[in-house]
Formats: C-alpha cells, structure tokens, sequence
C-alpha cells in the first residue's frame, strides 16, 4: 500500500496496531502537550476521530504499560530547550497498541514529535527495562522524578554516561536497522558517526589511563628534590635541574588539568559533542522523511491547514538540518583541539625529558650517585615513555575522529 493510497485498512481485533516499517508519523503541540496537529498516518494509527484528537492531550495516546518517569525525563529535558528521544508503548483508541522511536524537537509554539517503527532487538530490551521501572513505580511509591533519577542510573550501569548518549545509540541502532529491513543502502553519515562514537569511547579509555599515569607520578618530582638534597647538601647541579624538573612537572600537570580534566576540557567534551552530532543527524533524516510524506499527503487533515503545516515542518527540517552541520563542525573543531593538546603535551614531555637526561649525566659525576637517585631517574624514563605512548594512541583516535571509516 503506496502512502496515498485510501483503502481502508483492516485492523486485527487485539495486539499491535498496523503501523508500516517505511511509514513515519509526526504531531505537533502547544507548550502544554495539546495536540495542534498530525500527519494522516499518526491519524490512523492511533484511530482516533479528527475531532477527538486535535484540541485534545497527547497523552490521549499514553498506555499504561509506560513508567511515568520516561515522561518526566522527556519534559524535564524539552523544557530546557533540548531535543529528546525515547522508546515509547502507546494505545490506540480500539485497544490495540503501537510501539514507536519518538525524536520529540522544540519548536515555535511548542513542540514537534517524529515518531518511526521500531525493528532492533533494542526495543525489547527498553520493553524489559520499562517493566521493571514501572513495578518499581507502583510498589516502592516512587515519584515520577525519582523514577526518571532511576532509569538514567540504569542506563549509566549499561554503559552510557548519560541518557542523551542512549538516546543517541538506541536511535542510529533503529536506524540502521530500519534501513536494512526495507533494503535500502545504510546511510554512510551514520555509520560514520557510530564509528565517531566508538572511537570517542576508546579515546575516553585512553585519557582515563593518562590520568592514572599522572597521579602515579606526582611524588616523583618531590622525591627526586629529596634524593638530591642527601647527595648534594649545599646545593648542586643535580639539586638546581631536580628543582627544575619539579616547577616543569608542576606547569604541566597545572595545564593537564585544564585541558584535560576540566568540566569543559576537550578531551572530556568530545564524546559528548560527537553523541550529540549522532542524535541530530538521525533525527534531521526522520524530520526530512516526514516532511517529504506530508508534502505527498492530498487528505484533509481535521481542521489543520495542510500549506500552513507544509510550510511550518520544512522550517523545523530546515533548522535541524543546519544544526545537525553545526553539529559536525563541533566534532571537527573538537577533534582538532585534541590533536593540538597532545602536541602541547608532548612538548612538555620533551622538556621533562631533556632536564632528566642531565639530571643523570650529572648524577654520573658524583662521587656516590646512590642506588635511590638511579632508581627515580629509571622511573621518570619509563613514566615519560608511557606518557609519550599514549599520547600517541590519542593523537591516532583523533585523526580517526577526523576521517572515520563509514
């Protein structure tokens, strides 16, 4: 059945609603959820009347098998100006019920809902995940805030960091999943920006080790001042460069956590940033696909003023479709900033490096250089060795970020 066609479609007695792995369906609402207006398909899906649906609230749809903090997180997040993405079970009005991927945009006026069939093995893990949320709802008494406090805690044991970063996944996994069922060609963006992500996550893995290696070696300097001082009471060669070492390893460690383990670092931006670029892409294609459907659309739809709501969704397409260019120029921007801090990082090395290597030419010429000094000076070798490892490893994942395999 062509997406204009008008046969009436027959619909099963119970179970799932007839909804179509090629169709998608938008609505449209006020800042307070009333529905403003919908496509043909949302329509038929959901079975309701035009004149029950519009004017009425969204949650007309909401099934009782949905935990209340999916929808708490969804409002809390869209009052904040952001877009949000989610799993959701709803009922139609004859009983049967229909699951959907929604991408929910702020937009003029309110809000807009993008919603396609879900066809990963993704979908039944939400199912399970929501089922547990929900009895935990209604025998713990938990309040919908706290239910949405859980479920984001649950997703962060799974692995994401944030929901956003489920939400980013989960909708590129529908993605992929969709294509390959009506046996289209994967879209090469998005598999470019999932092994964007993956490779977020290794350098992620690779930054957390770097700060290992720095705690490991923050009483280096001290001690070698302390070995120093024994060998030399009155001050010395060795006493002047482990002093020297010190002030260096302070500047570096002083710009490391700047640059590396501040709120805003880069490398803590980054995964983030490319999450985020992921989302937008996946939701610009569905928001695109359902304005090329309405724009195909020749019913009434209730009240609305199909030009008007034509015209309104190609706007919202129009934006997302730069945001989502912005968004990938932010990935650029940030990968680039990476690649520019490990080449800082490993000017500092260098400069550790130097001071270290006269430190143990010095160290030669006393008479008694003692086993300790040595032993720290073998230290501080490896230390930079492994510090000079990993920055390369980062400076690899950043160039991939840069020029991802699709």
């Amino acid at each position: 059945m062509t997406f204009i066609d008008r046969r009436i479609e027959t619909r099963p007695a119970s179970g799932e609603a007839p909804f179509r792995l090629e169709e998608v369906f938008f609505s449209r609402t006020d800042e307070r959820g009333i529905l403003i207006a919908s496509n043909y398909v949302f329509h038929r899906v959901a079975g309701y009347e035009w004149k029950d649906m519009l004017g009425a609230p969204h949650k007309l749809i909401r099934h009782p098998d949905m935990p209340k903090g999916v929808f708490w997180l969804l409002w809390d997040t869209l009052q904040k100006g952001r877009t949000m993405g989610a799993y959701i079970k709803n009922r139609a009005k004859d009983g049967l019920y229909y699951w959907v991927y929604a991408v929910i945009v702020p937009c003029e006026g309110g809000y807009l809902s993008a919603r396609l069939k879900p066809s990963s093995q993704l979908r039944d893990q939400a199912e399970q995940e929501y089922a547990s949320l929900l009895k935990a709802e209604q025998e713990e008494g938990l309040t919908p805030e706290e239910s949405a406090a859980r479920l984001v805690q649950r997703f962060q044991e799974l692995g994401f960091e944030k929901y956003h970063h489920y939400a980013a996944f989960t909708l590129s996994q529908e993605m992929i999943a969709r294509d390959a069922g009506l046996g289209r060609t994967k879209n090469k963006r998005v598999a470019e920006l999932r092994n964007m992500v993956e490779t977020a996550d290794q350098l992620t893995a690779e930054t957390q080790g770097l700060v290992r290696e720095f705690e490991a070696m923050r009483t280096i300097p001290h001690n070698l001042r302390v070995i120093a001082s024994r060998l030399e009471p009155t001050g010395g060669p060795v006493t002047t460069l482990s002093q020297n070492y010190g002030a260096m390893s302070r500047e570096m460690s002083d710009w490391f956590a700047t640059h590396v383990l501040g709120k805003d670092s880069n490398f803590l931006t980054i995964k983030g940033t490319v999450n985020h670029s992921m989302f937008l892409e996946c939701m610009t294609c569905i928001l695109a696909e359902c304005d090329e459907q309405l724009n195909q659309e020749r019913r009434k739809l209730g009240e609305v003023d199909l030009e008007a709501e034509r015209a309104r969704l190609g706007r919202i397409v129009a934006t997302y479709v730069d945001k989502s260019k912005t968004g990938l120029d932010e990935v650029i921007i940030e990968a680039n900033r990476i690649l520019k801090a490990c080449e800082v990082m490993k000017r500092h090395i260098l400069g550790l490096n130097s001071t270290r290597i006269l430190c143990k030419i010095e160290s030669a010429r006393l008479p008694v250089a003692g086993e300790a000094l040595t032993d720290i000076i073998t230290q501080l070798g490896a230390f930079q060795e492994r510090i000079t490892a990993q920055l390369e490893r980062i400076a690899q994942l950043g160039n991939a970020i840069l020029s991802p395999a699709p």
